[in-house]
């Protein structure tokens, strides 16, 4: 039995995978204090989850903003670091089962970039991403819980908070539904609840991802678009994200295990040094 395990390292946070011939085994989510610790835990949680030995995994490769903490072979085991965007790109061609694609990554901020799988290409950045939402949602209610958060939204009523298209015109715009948002937190008030606030937040969060990502679509001449990171495992991320594929022609793909993606690909990757 021979395993190669990909990991995308946080600062707190590791992601990991386990594939055997080319195909995914295990994944998990494992959290600790730091990066070393959460790591080493992660490797730790597949051997056992999966009743195997250090022997059995041949190779681990490494991305993700902490992959640099580890000063050593994990375990013993070849570790090899993999680039991050290469990473993410290639995970998110596997996913979609795609060739070619925009592939966009909704970390604490999001990344865009275009995926073959013999390059990958960052096409740009914003600083719009899960750590606005959480933000921003510590600021209004209180909390940085996403669930939590997400369950406020859902009793929210974003029509209290944004602006559309049929708010400010009774005539229309050319190629726009009238329900279309004109403007994100338009028409808040004094009186909006936390609900209606939290609602107006996801609304604005995943409506500027999506409105990058079609530009960067565009761009690239592309019309799939494959969506990764820690936000899509929101329901709202689909709520928000699809009506774009109806406006703008475009595919929003959100593929299963989509929070996986990074170390996913960082598994499929060419390490580009050893530790």
């Amino acid at each position: 039995m021979r395993i190669k395990v990909g990991l995308d390292i946080g600062g707190s946070t590791t992601k990991i995978v386990g594939m055997q011939d080319g195909k995914i085994i295990s994944s998990a989510v494992v959290k600790a204090a730091d990066p070393v610790t959460s790591a080493f835990g992660a490797v730790g949680k597949l051997i056992n989850d999966n009743s195997i030995s250090v022997n059995d995994i041949e190779q681990i490769n490494i991305t993700g903003v902490g992959s640099g903490f580890p000063q050593a072979p994990i375990l013993g085991i070849k570790t090899v670091i993999v680039e991050e965007f290469k990473a993410t790109g290639l995970g998110g061609l596997y996913l979609s089962g795609l060739d070619h694609a925009v592939v966009v990554s909704m970390g604490t901020g999001t990344a865009y970039l275009e995926a073959t799988k013999d390059s990958v290409r960052h096409i740009i950045g914003s600083g719009v991403g899960g750590g606005t939402l959480v933000g921003l949602g510590l600021a209004i209610a209180g909390t940085s819980d996403a669930v939590k958060l997400s369950d406020m939204a859902t009793s929210g009523d974003i029509l209290k908070c944004d602006l559309t298209i049929g708010d400010i015109t009774k005539n229309g715009v050319t190629g726009l539904p009238m329900n279309v948002t004109a403007s994100n937190f338009g028409k808040a008030a004094d009186d909006l609840s936390r609900e209606d606030k939290m609602a107006g937040v996801f609304n604005l969060v995943y409506q500027a991802i999506g409105t990058v990502a079609v530009m960067a679509s565009r761009q690239c001449n592309l019309k799939d678009i494959v969506f990764t990171g820690q936000l899509t495992d929101l329901k709202e991320c689909e709520q928000y994200l699809l009506p774009f594929e109806e406006l703008y022609g475009v595919n929003m793909i959100i593929p299963e295990n989509a929070v996986y993606a990074t170390a996913l690909g960082s598994c499929l990757a060419e390490g580009q040094e050893d530790k």
